[in-house]
């Protein structure tokens, strides 16, 4: 079995029912009273908590890809990062749907008054267009726009971080660790990407062309 087949008969499948294993876990628990004294607050916290932990995972991907034998985990990049969206749609259908009921003129107020909603509603809309624009059509319509479009993903994950330290107010260790991990990995992408310095051209020599970005 080749590398690429290992990562699209095992692997792939493999991630893709991890990945639905803490859904499942939440759904049984609510189903079974296992989710404590504040069900609805659990939920938010647990859907939200994976909605940044896969957000996380696949900012990660880049940098693992880099690693000689490494290349192919590229292809479970959109999975993980749908499974990020995913989890932040539970997470915001938690809040609209059963938290508030669908009462949108006090999610409205919610969202212009208090301040972790509002970013959270930002970081949420802002998975959007990444999630529609995630399959081989839309890359190849967008081109070079893609990677800028895609690059909204660090914002995004500031501001669910930024949401969630407003949101626990006491116990910050969790959110803190979060945004640790995602100054680390936006570092390392701008360490990449910083133009190496020039080296000294020796007298006579040809000078050669810049090689093209590859992003």
């Amino acid at each position: 079995m080749t590398r690429s087949q290992f990562i699209r008969f095992v692997a792939e499948p493999a991630v893709f029912a991890a990945a639905l294993v803490p859904a499942g876990l939440i759904a049984w628990q609510g189903f079974h009273g296992g989710l404590g004294a504040e069900p609805i607050r659990e939920i938010q916290l647990r859907t939200g908590w994976w909605a940044l932990t896969f957000l996380m995972i696949t900012l990660c991907v880049t940098p693992l890809r880099r690693i000689p034998g490494w290349n192919d985990v590229i292809k479970l990049r959109r999975m993980l990062g749908l499974f990020a969206f995913f989890y932040a749609m539970l997470h915001f259908s938690n809040y609209i749907g059963i938290d508030q009921f669908f009462a949108w003129s006090e999610i409205t107020k919610d969202i212009l008054k208090r301040p972790w909603i509002t970013v959270g509603f930002v970081a949420v809309t802002l998975l959007v267009p990444l999630a529609a624009t995630s399959n081989g059509f839309m890359i190849r319509k967008l081109g070079r726009r893609w990677g800028a479009l895609h690059r909204l993903v660090y914002v995004s994950g500031a501001l669910g971080v930024l949401h969630f330290l407003w949101l626990v107010k006491k116990d910050t260790r969790e959110p803190i660790t979060f945004a640790f991990i995602l100054v680390g990995l936006l570092a390392l992408r701008l360490r990449r990407r910083a133009p190496k310095s020039a080296k000294p051209r020796t007298e006579g020599a040809t000078p050669r062309e810049p090689a093209t970005a590859s992003g």
